[in-house]
């Protein structure tokens, strides 16, 4: 196992050097300068000169492509163009809030999907199969901004009218300054997310089931008389869960990169919403920042999700 580990994260290791590079190449290689986005269009030429030093911009590039791998191993992401504020304090305020919506969300659809996708399975061409069946195609097809208008339409402002206000419209409070109050403020995104992302959870675990409860070790654990439940939660969904996992770990690993919609729906101040900003002011340093840790946080889930794989699958080595 622990040879299997260091191989996996060697190879993360490699990718996220991959991604530096080419996010080095996009933006400080390819021809545009970066010293007019500080100093803005109506800077001097000597403007320009002392921007370009106090960056090192005037330094030979592969000067500039090591400082900046030195940099990032040190984890000094820069300061933002926008405020001169330091990356990594930008990014400590907003991690917390799209953590809570990406895991809090997950949480939601693993739980939601699985159970109606066994539900389904377990009963083919009944009234429940078809239910979960239809509402997985249903919510599966429906935008995210427009499910999370339509709770804000129903569960906020309609209730709001009428004299109940618990859920809000809007904002962020941390889970340091009330669970209960941090709690409120993401039960509607937690279940836009999941209701959306549940729907291809319940496909994916219904077709996974249906193939594993029709194998030979199934019917054999039947005939030795085990109950149907322990059938079915033992053993069908040991084996049928490992395509799911597979797609949590990719889903949990993009959403912790930025849940630009839900975030901007609910008014929530995360990397989503970071993300739009900074692209609007073209502020490299947070983009760059921005996108190196959502390729991070992928390549984290990916190597976790190989992990967990091979523990669930016996038939998969752990090479």
């Amino acid at each position: 196992m622990a040879r299997f580990l260091v191989r996996r994260i060697f190879l993360g290791v490699v990718v996220m050097w991959l991604v530096a590079t080419v996010v080095f190449i996009l933006y400080f290689v390819t021809p545009h300068d970066p010293a007019r986005l500080i100093a803005g269009k109506d800077a001097t030429a000597q403007m320009l000169t002392d921007v370009r030093i106090r960056l090192g911009l005037n330094e030979p590039i592969i000067q500039q492509y090591f400082s900046y791998l030195g940099r990032l191993v040190q984890g000094n992401l820069g300061y933002s163009y926008f405020n001169s504020e330091p990356v990594s304090t930008i990014i400590g305020q907003d991690l917390p809030v799209t953590a809570s919506l990406a895991i809090g969300g997950a949480v939601l659809w693993l739980i939601i999907g699985v159970l109606a996708g066994v539900l389904a399975a377990t009963r083919p061409r009944s009234v429940a199969d078809r239910t979960v069946t239809g509402l997985a195609l249903l919510f599966y097809s429906m935008p995210t901004f427009l499910l999370g208008e339509l709770f804000l339409l129903l569960l906020f402002f309609r209730l709001h009218l009428l004299g109940f206000d618990f859920f809000p419209g809007s904002g962020y409070v941390g889970i340091t300054q009330s669970v209960g109050g941090w709690a409120q403020h993401m039960i509607l995104p937690w279940f836009t997310l999941a209701l959306v992302t549940g729907a291809v959870y319940a496909r994916l675990t219904r077709g996974s089931m249906l193939d594993v409860l029709g194998e030979d070790y199934v019917r054999t654990a039947r005939a030795k008389g085990l109950s149907e439940r322990r059938v079915v939660y033992r053993h069908a969904l040991r084996a049928a869960i490992t395509p799911v996992t597979t797609q949590f770990g990719i889903d949990l690993g993009t959403l912790l990169g930025g849940v630009i919609v839900t975030e901007t729906v609910y008014g929530l101040p995360g990397l989503g919403q970071q993300i739009y900003n900074s692209i609007s002011r073209q502020d490299l340093p947070v983009i760059i920042a921005l996108v190196l840790l959502a390729s991070a946080f992928v390549v984290t889930a990916n190597i976790l999700v190989d992990a967990v794989y091979a523990l669930l699958d016996p038939r998969v080595r752990l090479t």
